[in-house]
């Protein structure tokens, strides 16, 4: 059975800008970085724009951007050093080898293979939190995938309306 593309994969995109990848992501390091304390359900802004952009663009983003942003996150956040870098090289690295067949299916299927990136990210990190002697902070820890997940919908639509071609058509282009 043959998987269609979505409707949105169907159209011709834009190419993705420089500055709007680096200002997405420096948003996202903005996000987590503010002091929201230890609510559950808050998602990782940093991975979940990451592993928008190894799908989408896996030249352009991937295991580099993932390591020096984790690093980042370990500075602004305070933990062990190297936790964030290896759970978002780790995400980034199974977002790059599935990227070619998660693009070919619809949002919610994509959804439901973002989820398990975003929770081997959330693992990776409490493995590494145990190993360092802190103490496991429950199951509603682990909220935060579910509602990055539920967030891949709008974060999609958001991350991809620059790159639409504009409606107007010129009959002199074949495209």
């Amino acid at each position: 059975m043959a998987v269609q593309p979505t409707h949105a994969s169907r159209r011709i995109l834009l190419p993705a800008r420089n500055w709007f990848i680096y200002c997405s992501l420096f948003l996202a390091l903005f996000l987590n970085l503010i002091p929201l304390g230890r609510f559950p359900g808050v998602p990782d802004w940093v991975a979940l724009v990451l592993v928008f952009w190894t799908i989408h663009q896996p030249l352009r983003v991937g295991m580099g951007a993932a390591f020096w942003l984790g690093l980042l996150m370990d500075v602004g956040d305070g933990s062990v050093m190297g936790q964030h870098a290896l759970a978002y090289v780790s995400m980034c690295f199974v977002a790059d080898i599935l990227s070619r067949r998660i693009l070919w299916f619809s949002l919610f299927q994509q959804a439901v293979h973002v989820f398990p990136m975003l929770l081997l990210t959330q693992v990776v990190m409490l493995v590494v939190r145990l190993i360092a002697g802190d103490a496991f902070p429950g199951f509603a820890w682990f909220i935060a995938s579910v509602t990055g997940t539920l967030l891949w919908y709008p974060l999609t639509f958001l991350l991809l309306l620059p790159q639409y071609r504009p409606v107007e058509r010129d009959e002199n282009r074949p495209i």
